[in-house]
């Protein structure tokens, strides 16, 4: 009897979950219609790709490819690109560092900064704290562009005498580029942190103080490994906005001693009526490109993991 109850009472579960199993299931049309469309938005978004490629290759230097192999396909256009990328004495390894050194600069900067400080707006209560976070976002919708001008205005007036690097305008230098930079890439750091914080439970830190830890203890030694992810993904960030920053690079800094980097580098190749080596910038814009888009294939799952948690 207990075994006959039992099998009755499985069967009407088996039915439920076999019902729901097949409710979910698309038909055959609608995987073929959803097929199509993964398809269109796959070749939209190789087309671009595929196209500067195609340009790197073409040894006519034309600014629109006929073909995706062009005839004559060469390397020839890399080869000169890392040789000289510029008509300026500065080579491309050079260009490399400088844009590195300020990549990761910022991301530095960003994680470090940014962690203290949404720890502070995710644990403690103070005087002042919705007013400051308001604050911050209201910086964090500001675009860039708007601060240029003041940043300028400041930074030329700060003069630095090193002991290397002499007596220069701290405008003049990756010094303060990677500043510029920082100050707009903070407060995303900021507030994408927070997040990420919150959902960590305060318990953790609660049980640690029961057993002799300090809060700077617990923060080393809990909050920050379980923070790893979102320090991560804001590093990542912090360093793909140094990577490509074209803006404050352009303005504050006039000779390429001062650091040139290699997106500004990229933009003084595109000649005025129609002299663009094509072949060469589009060499130039895959190099530049590549070892980002290297990182963030590999480490894509965790980004995207990080930022939607946070």
């Amino acid at each position: 009897m207990t075994a006959a109850a039992s099998a009755e009472t499985v069967r009407p579960v088996a039915t439920t979950r076999t019902r729901r199993s097949r409710r979910g299931r698309l038909s055959g049309r609608q995987q073929l219609a959803l097929q199509i469309i993964c398809l269109l938005i796959t070749a939209t978004v190789l087309f671009p790709i595929l196209w500067i490629f195609s340009l790197a290759l073409d040894p006519r230097n034309l600014s629109r490819p006929d073909s995706l192999i062009p005839p004559g396909a060469s390397l020839d256009a890399f080869a000169r690109v890392i040789a000289q990328p510029t008509s300026d004495e500065i080579g491309l390894l050079e260009l490399a560092r400088n844009s590195f050194l300020l990549a990761s600069s910022v991301a530095l900067f960003s994680v470090g900064i940014g962690v203290l400080a949404a720890y502070a707006f995710s644990r403690l209560q103070f005087r002042g704290r919705e007013v400051l976070m308001i604050a911050i976002l209201g910086v964090l919708m500001l675009p860039a562009v708007a601060t240029i001008a003041p940043l300028f205005i400041m930074l030329n007036g700060i003069r630095l005498d090193l002991p290397i690097l002499g007596h220069f305008a701290l405008r003049q230098s990756l010094i303060g580029v990677g500043l510029a930079v920082v100050s707009g890439t903070l407060p995303f750091a900021i507030w994408n942190l927070k997040g990420y914080l919150d959902t960590i439970p305060k318990e953790l830190e609660e049980a640690a103080a029961v057993d002799g830890c300090s809060r700077n203890q617990s923060f080393f030694k809990i909050v920050l490994p379980l923070a790893t992810p979102a320090l991560a993904v804001t590093g990542f960030l912090g360093f793909v906005a140094g990577w490509t920053e074209f803006y404050f690079v352009s303005i504050f800094l006039n000779d390429p001693s001062q650091g040139f980097t290699l997106s500004l580098a990229l933009n003084k190749m595109v000649g005025a009526f129609g002299q663009t080596p094509w072949s060469d910038f589009a060499a130039f814009s895959i190099l530049f490109a590549a070892p980002v888009s290297i990182v963030f294939f590999f480490f894509q799952k965790y980004i995207v993991g990080g930022l939607a948690v946070g």
